[in-house]
């Protein structure tokens, strides 16, 4: 008897979210046709696009030592180009296409393994990388959102008015984290898995990396945003983080609509929609789909000596059972 299909009501709610989004964006540029968007976009000035690509390797940088880090926190040693490398490839896949599970995690688990790194080890890091990368997001919004609470739009939903309430909850979260670095030294066990703090200094590195991480995707949209917006960096930054909290939590890949819709209800009062969607264009090109092909292109040369291997094995392995039918063929 076969099995019903489970339904998942995280890919579910996520697919509603991308629907929802889609109609706000339309919703917002239903004045505008894509040619004022394309306008928009080819307006950039170049200048600004090479200062783009260069925060996004800026950030990319940044994110390296995520696993750097996760290797200190294991007790763990191997070669900062061998991580450098894997960590790069693992967050574009993620980054990009989405469900880090089923690829940034897999890609670790493919590099490190083969580099003789345990599956337990691999767990380890995988964790580590994946609090590492709330734990900015916690901090930096925290003290953004409190110090400049910004009004949370209506057609959000969302039970509070201003970003305040959330970022006293996620300071409350990072000042528990480092509490917990300091004065538990004994594992936490959740369920039948076992958490152990990192010490307090790796803990702070996990705090200042990550925030960097953030500050740098954040200028990457700011550069690119039209002349005329009058808004300064800090300002965006919460915009930025509200936006991208929203894309997160909402199980798109790449928060690829979630992202677009809250900077757009923000931002659409200061500046036409069309000139921001042309940002937002330029901005998922530079720091998600070029790095996403430097990424796949060394993904596929690191793989490539194995590809051939497998070529040649079912070559060999062909001409083997060839050798072997022919004589038999002729007998009656």
């Amino acid at each position: 008897m076969s099995k019903k299909p489970k339904l998942n009501l995280s890919s579910l709610f996520g697919l509603l979210l991308l629907v929802l989004s889609l109609w706000a964006i339309s919703n917002e540029l239903r004045e505008y046709n894509y040619h004022d968007v394309l306008k928009n976009l080819a307006a950039i000035p170049k200048n600004l696009l090479v200062v783009s690509i260069g925060l996004t390797a800026l950030g990319y940088c940044a994110i390296a030592f995520y696993d750097i880090l996760g290797f200190k926190y294991i007790g763990f040693s191997l070669s900062w180009k061998k991580i450098a490398l894997t960590n790069f490839i693992s967050s574009v896949f993620s980054n990009t296409i989405g469900f880090a599970l089923l690829t940034g995690s897999a890609i670790r688990y493919r590099f490190y393994s083969t580099w003789g790194i345990s599956s337990f080890a691999i767990a380890q890091i995988i964790a580590f990388v994946n609090f590492t990368f709330w734990l900015g997001m916690f901090a930096l919004a925290g003290f953004i959102f409190l110090a400049n609470p910004l009004t949370i739009p209506t057609q959000l939903h969302l039970p509070f008015a201003t970003v305040r309430p959330i970022g006293i909850i996620f300071l409350l979260l990072i000042i528990t984290y480092l509490l917990g670095s300091l004065f538990i030294k004994q594992p936490l066990r959740i369920h039948s898995h076992e958490f152990k703090f990192p010490n307090f200094k790796i803990s702070l590195a996990q705090i200042v990396v990550s925030s960097c991480d953030w500050v740098f995707a954040a200028a990457v949209l700011y550069i690119l945003l039209p002349a005329n917006t009058s808004l300064s960096y800090l300002d965006f930054l919460g915009i930025y983080l509200l936006a991208m909290f929203a894309g997160v939590i909402s199980n798109v890949p790449g928060g690829l609509g979630v992202f677009e819709t809250v900077i757009l209800l923000i931002l659409s009062s200061r500046v036409s929609a069309a000139a921001i969607l042309g940002s937002l264009l330029a901005y998922r090109g530079v720091y998600y789909f070029l790095p996403f092909i430097v990424a796949a292109a060394l993904l596929g040369l690191y793989e490539l000596p194995l590809l051939r291997w497998i070529t040649f094995r079912r070559f060999f392995h062909h001409m083997i059972i060839k050798i072997r039918i022919r004589p038999n063929s002729k007998k009656k």
